[in-house]
């Protein structure tokens, strides 16, 4: 069931609100554009907004939805697995009925839901951009997500968030953009507890490896040179375990390159997502 509701406040960014219903459970999405479909999925540090400095690009070619992932926005929060929130995600991009498989675009966490989407719903991506993410992290990487959820359920997000913002963005990058900084640390703090913990405790056990021979569709696997969080070689190892992959690191970014440099991103996947 698709239940339509826009808000007028929000037509000067070319995007409007919708609320899809995936059994009974609301999925909030932003869609605008029209042309080739493309299906937005934010890191996990990092909400929707992060996608506002690419989304004017996007709408010039393509058909774009901006996904708030169970647990963000309005979209209610899925009690599970990783596969679990693929599931809620795949539901609500088949009841869009749209006209074409769209390309799935993540980044950080959302880059991991939508290859575990693609894994699990074969047929839903025409093609897949994978920007800072991979197929399982190293044994100091699992032990990170553990440390950040034991660190926010003592002290809160907030107590946290420097952790956050250091894996977003290189100390350099920090130092010269504070106001950004402010900014995403405040979406940071204000997302739901326990769907942070949910996703840490998801990512902390994930190990796709064996399952990325099945995604045969074309992907871009994107990687910011600096990126601490995802670094380049789980890039690496992701994408020569896809069947159909390029690798493209991008210089002198970190774990969120369509904030920190979005005309190098754009530049970047302008030929594939074409």
């Amino acid at each position: 069931m698709n239940d339509m509701t826009t808000n007028p406040a929000l037509a000067h960014s070319g995007l409007a609100p919708s609320t899809i219903t995936v059994d009974g459970h609301p999925v909030s999405i932003t869609t605008g554009g029209s042309g080739k479909p493309i299906v937005l999925f934010h890191s996990l540090l990092a909400d929707a907004s992060s996608f506002e400095r690419i989304t004017p690009a996007l709408l010039k070619t393509h058909h774009v939805i901006v996904l708030n992932l169970p647990g963000f926005g309005v979209s209610e929060r899925v009690e599970g697995t990783l596969e679990d929130v693929a599931d809620r995600v795949g539901g609500a991009i088949k009841a869009m009925q749209l006209p074409q498989a769209p390309i799935l675009l993540g980044n950080g966490y959302g880059g991991f839901v939508a290859l575990m989407t693609a894994i699990r719903h074969p047929g839903i991506a025409g093609r897949l951009v994978l920007a800072d993410c991979g197929a399982a992290f190293s044994e100091p990487g699992r032990t990170a997500f553990r440390g950040m959820s034991a660190g926010a359920a003592a002290k809160g997000l907030a107590g946290i968030s420097d952790v956050a913002m250091r894996r977003l963005f290189a100390p350099d990058f920090q130092a010269a953009h504070p106001e950004l900084i402010e900014e995403r640390r405040a979406k940071f703090i204000a997302v739901d507890p326990q769907t942070f913990h949910n996703a840490c405790a998801a990512l902390a056990v994930l190990d796709v490896r064996a399952q990325l021979a099945s995604v045969t569709v074309p992907v871009l696997v994107l990687v910011g040179e600096h990126d601490e969080a995802t670094p380049p070689p789980m890039a690496q190892e992701l994408a020569a375990g896809l069947p159909d992959a390029r690798l493209h690191i991008l210089d002198g970014c970190a774990h969120v390159p369509q904030l920190q440099a979005p005309q190098q991103f754009m530049q970047a996947i302008e030929d594939f997502i074409a």
